[in-house]
């Protein structure tokens, strides 16, 4: 959860425990479905407390060392929290768990989906919709018998947060999953504008880090094929990467030879770029893009 999180604090800068138990009189096919069972009770239990907004019960679910991919501590971690809750407390989490691996150290590691929802009031006319998907590994480890989480690695992501006509729209904002660092690559926006609708809309590249700075934007028109694209070079720091889409929509009225300008939607779309000292086998050809579509709820 903490890479939605991670992502849903940069947009606002634009805009059952388990149980000890002996294992002598346990056979291993038991050993296994407790931890499992215990493991799989931590992380619904992260969804529940996210969802009540319940800090002190969903920090206590991690480490006192957690750190993660992107070099963030739990110090740090707890303010994003913070931040975001302050913000938005109506937001709704979920995962699936994909696959749990035992290691004999007493740590594990877990594969999931994680989503997040949330409808954004902003005037009587025009309301949005915030949706969030993030693929991730957890490294878990038992801490006085119980499991903790002390790291994670986000392998891709995208969250959205659209407005009016805008959360409407198909768009696929494009990058690759894993760059080295120094390496040029290219992102690439696309969208279908609606009907008599004048589109702008800018690409922006910033690094995972906190406090999130602003990434300057420069707006254009979208092109005719809607197509809109831009170079990047990647970071030498060894620093994960956003891709930030930022989108706006307006209508022209004309009535009695005057003309007024009238903002039907506007919104944001990210997608995370890892920096890598080596790719994985996944992204053996970097130039091969990562295109995503609006997020759903799940």
């Amino acid at each position: 959860m903490k890479k939605i999180l991670l992502v849903l604090c940069l947009i606002i800068t634009f805009c059952g425990q388990s149980q000890a138990f002996d294992i002598h009189k346990l056979s291993d096919a038991d050993i296994f479905n407790k931890n499992t069972r215990s493991v799989r009770n931590l992380l619904n239990n992260q969804i529940k407390y996210a969802n009540k907004a319940d800090f002190d019960k969903f920090i206590a679910t991690y480490s006192s060392d957690y750190k993660n991919a992107d070099g963030y501590d739990l110090e740090i971690y707890s303010k994003l929290v913070k931040d975001l809750w302050s913000n938005y407390n109506n937001i709704k989490y979920g995962i699936k768990i994909k696959n749990i691996t035992f290691n004999e150290d007493d740590t594990a590691t877990v594969e999931l989906s994680e989503y997040s929802h949330a409808d954004i009031p902003v005037t009587k006319k025009m309301s949005g919709i915030l949706n969030s998907e993030a693929n991730s590994i957890y490294y878990l480890k038992k801490v006085d018998g119980k499991w903790k989480v002390t790291s994670d690695k986000v392998i891709d992501e995208v969250t959205s947060m659209l407005y009016g006509e805008a959360a409407n729209l198909d768009i696929k904002l494009s990058a690759p999953k894993e760059v080295t660092p120094g390496y040029e690559y290219c992102a690439s926006l696309e969208f279908v504008p609606p009907k008599d609708t004048f589109a702008v809309a800018s690409i922006a590249k910033d690094k995972v880090e906190y406090p999130q700075k602003q990434a300057p934007e420069v707006f254009r028109k979208m092109p005719e094929d809607n197509i809109l694209e831009r170079l990047f070079v990647s970071n030498k720091d060894n620093a994960n990467e956003y891709i930030i889409a930022s989108i706006g929509l307006t209508r022209a009225d004309i009535k009695d030879l005057s003309i007024k300008l009238s903002l039907t939607g506007f919104g944001y779309q990210i997608i995370r770029v890892n920096v890598v000292d080596k790719l994985s086998e996944s992204e053996t050809k970097p130039e091969e893009a990562n295109v995503t579509k609006d997020v759903q709820n799940k």
